[in-house]
C-alpha cells in the first residue's frame, strides 16, 4: 500500500516538530516531571490511524465467477488471445493479495505469447517483478541451468526478412535499347550503377529506369535535389549488387533508411532496419534511435528501443526523454513498437510508474495511453479505475469523478469507494454513507470493504458497527483492528487497545498494525515492548517510515534504544533462545535485529531471521535475508548451504542438493547435512529414501551446533521415524528435543500417543504446547484431531478467531454440517472463507458439494477458479473432467 502512495517529502524532518519527544526523554527509565505531565495528551494526539487506502487494483464483486470466466475462455480462445487473457488473471490475483500466484500468471502470459512485441513485453515484466532476485539466475547458472525471461530477445530473427524474390519490384519488358549502367549525379560526385539491379530494388526505380519516364532514356540522372549524399548512394549501389550491408556507420544507415523509404525499396528498408537494431549498445542509444523508428516506421528498430527501456526499468523511466517518448507516441507509432501489446505495454509502464509516484505527470500520461488501448470492459475498468486514483491523490476531483463513474458504470462496484470519498472530500458526507448503503443493499453478500468505507462517514457507535461488519465478512482488513485499537486507547483502556491490535497481528505481520502498537506500548512506557516493534518493522522493511511517512523508523529506533536495559551478546542468545521456545516468532526478530547490529556471526544470524520470516509467511523478506546471509557468510561451505536454501525456497531443489553436497565435500558440517536431509526428505515421495535421510539427520547431530537448530534436526528426525512407523525412535528423538526446549516436539510427540492409540495422552500433550506457545493456532487446529467432536469443533472455533487465514477449520465445520445435510448452511461455511482466501482446498471442496446437490454450473464455476489457482491439481483436474461432462 505504502509502495503506491508515497509520502509527500522525502525530506528528514526534525523529530522536536512532531514532538514525541515529551515521552522519549527520560532518565534511567522514568520521565522527568515536566515530560510527565504533558504525555498523556502528546501520546494520545500522536498515535493517528490513516484512513484505509483506495486501491488501484481490479477487484471484480465475485472474484471466482471472473477466475471461471478467464479459464472457460483459456480453454477455447485462439492462441494469440491467452497472453491477454493470463493478463487478466495477473489482475485478479494483485487485487486479492496474492503475490505467488499473479506472478505464476505473468509466467503464463510470457510462456504463451505469440509475438515478439508481448515477449518483450511479459519477459521484462517478470524480470521487474523478480528484481533483488538476479542471484538466483547467477546461482542456477553455476548450476548449468539458465532462465529466459531475464535474456533480451533477438528482436529481428523474429520478423521475416524481406528477399528479392519476395520483393514487389519486378523487370518490365520494354523493346527500347537501353544502357546496362546508369549513372547517378550527386552535386559534383557521380555514381556508376547497374540499371538492372537498381530497378530491382523497388517498383518506383524500376518505373524510373525502365518505364515510360523520361529518366529511362537517360544513362546519367540528377539526384541532388533528392537528399541523398553522395556516400549513402554508393550504399544503396553496393547493396543492389552483394544484397547486404557491410561495414555501414549509423549515421548513414540512418540516411539511407529514409531514402529506401522514400522510393519503397523494401528489401532495402528492412536490412537497414535490422542493422541499426544490432547497433543499440545502451539506453543512451536506444533513446537517440526511437524517434527515427517511429519516424521511419521501422518496426525492428523500435522493439529494440522499446525492449532496452522496459529491460532497465525502474530506472529508465526516471529519464525524462524514455517518459517523452513512450507518452507522446501517436495510436501507429504505439504499432508499430508494440504491435498488439500495446494494452500490455502501458499495463505494465502504468504499474511501474504508479509503484514510483502515483501522483506524478509520467503516471498520468501511461494511465490516459492504458484507457486509450483498451478493447474491453474488463480492460478499460482497470484502465479509469486506476485513472481515479490517480486523479484524486492530484486533487483533481472533476476528472477523478468522471473515471470512477465510468469505472462503476461499466460494473467495477469497488469504484463506488472512490466516488464516496469524492462525495465526502466535496462535504457531501450524508450521500457519501448513502452511496455505500446502496451498495450494500444491492449486493448479496455484501463484501468487508463496503462495511470499512461506509464507516468512514459515520461517527460512534454506527461507526464501530460497519467495523465489526468489516471485520467478520474480511478480517484481512487492518483498518478497523487499528481503529478499534486507537479508540480504546484513547478512552485509557490500553490493555483492551493492545488485545485489539494483537487480534491482526497474530497472523496477518502488516507493517502499519506493528507501528500502532509500537505507538500504544511507548504510550504505556513500556520501552522494550516497543523496540521489539520497531524492531521487527526495521527488519520486514529496513527503510520503514512511520507517521505517515515523516520519520526514518531508524531515528526512532535509535530513540526507544536509549531507554532500553543494554544486552551482551551472552544475554541476546539466552533471549533468542527463550522466545524461540516459546514460540514468540516477532521477539525472536527483534532480538536478531539487536544482534546484527554487533560484530557477531552475520551469516548464521541473517539464516535464522529468514526462517522465522518464512514462519511468519514473509517470503519476499525471508529470501532478502537468505541472500544477505550469503553475503555475509564467513566461509565457502557455509555460503555454500545459503546458496542451497535460496535454490530450494525458489523451487530448485535438485540444485539446492547439489549445493548442499559441495558444501560437505569442503567441510562437514550441520546446516549441510540438514539441508541435504530437508529437501531430499520434502522432495521424494519414495519410502526408500528415508533411510538416507535418517543417516543424514544422524550425520548433522554429530557436528556441532547450537541446541536451537539440534531441537530442529531431532524433531525432523522424529517425523522420518513416524513415517517409517518406528514409533519408539520417534518418541526419543521427540522427548529428546524437548529436552532442549525445542517446543514444537510436542506436536510430533502427540501424532506418536495418537498412532499408539492412546488419544488423551496425544491431547494432553498438544496442549502443552498451547500453553507455552506464544502462536498458538496451529497447536490448537492439531489438537482438535485428537478429541471429541464436540471439543473439536471448540477447537477450531479458536483457531478461526486466532487466525482466521487458516483454511481447516472452515473446511471441517462444513463437512459436518453436510453430515448432517445442511448443504447449503455447508456452502456457506466455506464461501465466508473464500470471499477473502483463494484458497484450492475450499474451491475445491465447495466444488464438490455443488456436484453433490446437482448445481453442475456452480461446481463448474469452483472447479475453474481451483485450476486458475493450481492448474496441474490432479483431484481437480479429475473432478473438473466429472462435473464438466455433466454440463449440457
Amino acid at each position: 500500500m505504502r509502495t503506491f502512495y508515497p509520502s509527500d517529502s522525502c525530506k528528514e524532518p526534525q523529530l522536536n516538530s512532531l514532538n514525541p519527544q515529551s515521552w522519549l526523554q527520560v532518565e534511567r527509565g522514568k520521565l522527568s516531571s515536566s515530560a510527565s505531565s504533558s504525555a498523556p495528551l502528546c501520546r494520545e494526539s500522536f498515535i493517528k490511524v490513516p484512513e484505509p487506502q483506495i486501491l488501484p487494483h481490479y477487484k471484480p464483486l465475485d472474484y471466482v465467477e471472473v477466475l471461471a470466466q478467464i479459464h472457460e475462455e483459456l480453454e477455447t480462445c485462439p492462441l494469440q488471445e491467452r497472453s491477454i487473457l493470463y493478463l487478466l488473471q495477473y489482475q485478479v490475483f494483485r487485487g486479492l493479495g496474492e503475490t505467488k500466484l499473479r506472478r505464476r500468471s505473468l509466467q503464463s502470459a510470457w510462456q504463451e505469447a505469440t509475438t515478439v512485441h508481448e515477449k518483450v513485453v511479459f519477459g521484462s515484466w517478470l524480470r521487474y517483478e523478480k528484481q533483488g532476485e538476479e542471484v538466483i539466475t547467477d546461482l542456477l547458472s553455476s548450476c548449468g541451468k539458465y532462465s529466459e525471461e531475464f535474456v533480451p530477445l533477438d528482436i529481428a530473427s523474429y520478423f521475416p526478412a524481406i528477399t528479392a524474390s519476395s520483393s514487389e519490384a519486378a523487370s518490365v519488358k520494354t523493346n527500347r535499347s537501353v544502357s546496362k549502367n546508369v549513372v547517378f549525379k550527386i552535386g559534383e560526385e557521380k555514381i556508376s550503377c547497374q540499371r538492372r539491379k537498381i530497378a530491382s530494388l523497388s517498383a518506383p526505380f524500376n518505373a524510373m529506369l525502365y518505364g515510360n519516364f523520361t529518366e529511362s532514356l537517360l544513362d546519367e540522372i540528377d539526384m541532388s535535389e533528392n537528399h541523398v549524399s553522395s556516400s549513402a548512394m554508393r550504399v544503396v549501389r553496393d547493396f543492389s549488387v552483394v544484397g547486404v550491408l557491410i561495414g555501414v556507420s549509423k549515421n548513414l544507415l540512418l540516411e539511407v533508411l529514409v531514402f529506401a523509404n522514400k522510393f519503397c525499396c523494401e528489401q532495402l528498408r528492412d536490412a537497414c532496419d535490422r542493422e541499426l537494431a544490432s547497433l543499440i549498445s545502451s539506453i543512451e542509444c536506444a533513446i537517440e534511435l526511437m524517434d527515427f523508428a517511429l519516424e521511419e516506421n521501422s518496426p525492428i528498430l523500435a522493439a529494440s528501443c522499446l525492449q532496452v527501456f522496459l529491460y532497465e526499468m525502474p530506472d529508465s523511466l526516471t529519464d525524462e526523454r524514455v517518459v517523452e517518448v513512450l507518452t507522446r507516441v501517436t495510436r501507429s507509432q504505439v504499432s508499430t513498437m508494440a504491435g498488439k501489446a500495446s494494452f500490455s505495454l502501458y499495463s505494465f509502464l502504468s504499474e511501474v510508474s504508479m509503484c514510483i509516484d502515483l501522483r506524478s505527470d509520467r503516471t498520468l500520461g501511461f494511465l490516459e495511453k492504458l484507457v486509450d488501448f483498451a478493447e474491453n470492459d474488463r480492460q478499460k475498468v482497470l484502465g479509469f479505475h486506476r485513472l481515479g486514483c490517480m486523479r484524486l491523490l492530484r486533487k483533481e476531483y472533476r476528472e477523478a469523478e468522471e473515471a470512477f463513474e465510468t469505472a462503476f458504470n461499466l460494473g467495477h462496484v469497488y469504484s463506488a469507494t472512490g466516488l464516496a470519498r469524492l462525495g465526502y472530500i466535496q462535504g457531501h458526507r450524508l450521500w457519501a454513507y448513502e452511496k455505500l448503503s446502496s451498495v450494500i443493499s444491492s449486493v448479496s453478500p455484501p463484501l468487508g470493504w463496503m462495511y470499512q468505507e461506509r464507516s468512514f462517514y459515520c461517527e460512534g457507535d454506527k461507526k464501530l458497527e460497519d467495523l465489526g461488519k468489516a471485520t467478520e465478512l474480511d478480517p484481512t482488513l487492518t483498518y478497523p483492528y487499528m481503529y478499534r485499537a486507537v479508540t480504546l486507547m484513547s478512552k485509557q483502556n490500553a490493555k483492551a487497545a493492545l488485545e485489539e491490535i494483537n487480534r491482526i497481528l497474530g497472523f496477518k505481520l502488516a507493517l502499519e498494525c506493528l507501528e500502532i502498537r509500537f505507538c500504544l506500548y511507548l504510550g504505556m512506557d513500556d520501552y522494550e515492548a516497543a523496540l521489539r516493534d520497531i524492531q521487527a518493522a526495521l527488519t520486514l522493511c529496513p527503510d520503514y517510515r512511520m507517521f505517515d511517512g515523516k520519520v526514518a523508523g531508524r531515528q526512532l529506533r535509535t530513540l526507544v534504544y536509549e531507554h532500553v536495559e543494554n544486552w551482551t551478546t551472552a544475554d541476546c542468545w539466552m533471549q533468542l533462545y527463550e522466545k524461540w521456545s516459546n514460540v514468540d516468532d516477532i521477539g525472536s526478530l527483534s532480538v536478531i535485529y539487536q544482534m546484527l547490529e554487533s560484530d557477531a556471526c552475520k551469516g548464521v544470524l541473517y539464516f535464522r531471521q529468514s526462517l522465522l520470516l518464512l514462519r511468519l509467511n514473509c517470503p519476499e523478506a525471508a529470501m532478502r535475508s537468505l541472500q544477505l546471509a550469503r553475503e555475509h557468510a564467513s566461509s565457502d561451505h557455509e555460503r555454500l548451504v545459503y546458496e542451497g536454501w535460496i535454490l530450494y525456497d525458489t523451487g530448485h531443489c535438485e540444485e539446492g542438493l547439489q549445493k548442499a553436497k559441495e558444501s560437505i565435500r569442503i567441510k562437514r558440517s550441520f546446516e549441510a547435512y540438514f539441508l541435504q536431509a530437508y529437501a531430499l526428505a520434502e522432495s521424494s515421495l519414495d519410502l526408500s529414501s528415508s533411510s538416507t535421510v535418517v543417516s543424514l539427520l544422524e550425520d548433522a547431530l554429530k557436528c556441532p551446533s547450537d541446541r536451537l537448530r539440534k531441537g530442529q534436526a531431532l524433531n525432523n528426525l522424529g517425523s522420518v521415524y513416524v513415517d517409517c512407523e518406528k514409533l519408539d525412535l520417534a518418541a526419543d528423538c521427540y522427548i529428546n528435543a524437548l529436552k532442549v526446549r525445542h517446543t514444537r516436539a510436542h506436536q510430533g510427540l502427540a501424532r506418536v500417543h495418537f498412532l499408539r492409540n492412546d488419544k488423551a495422552a496425544a491431547y494432553e500433550e498438544m496442549t502443552r504446547l498451547i500453553e507455552k506457545a506464544q502462536n498458538n493456532a496451529s497447536a490448537y487446529e492439531k489438537r482438535s484431531e485428537y478429541c471429541e467432536r464436540e471439543l473439536a469443533k471448540s477447537d477450531l472455533e479458536m483457531v478461526t478467531r486466532l487466525d482466521p487465514l487458516r483454511v481447516y477449520p472452515y473446511r471441517y465445520r462444513a463437512a459436518v454440517l453436510m453430515d448432517s445435510r445442511k448443504e447449503r448452511e455447508a456452502i456457506a461455511e466455506l464461501s465466508r472463507a473464500i470471499t477473502f482466501k483463494a484458497d484450492l482446498h475450499l474451491l475445491h471442496l465447495r466444488a464438490a458439494f455443488h456436484e453433490h446437490i446437482g448445481d453442475v454450473g456452480s461446481a463448474l464455476r469452483d472447479c475453474r477458479a481451483a485450476l486458475s489457482v493450481d492448474p496441474n491439481h490432479q483431484e481437480m483436474l479429475e473432478l473438473h473432467s466429472r462435473v464438466n461432462s455433466h454440463e449440457p
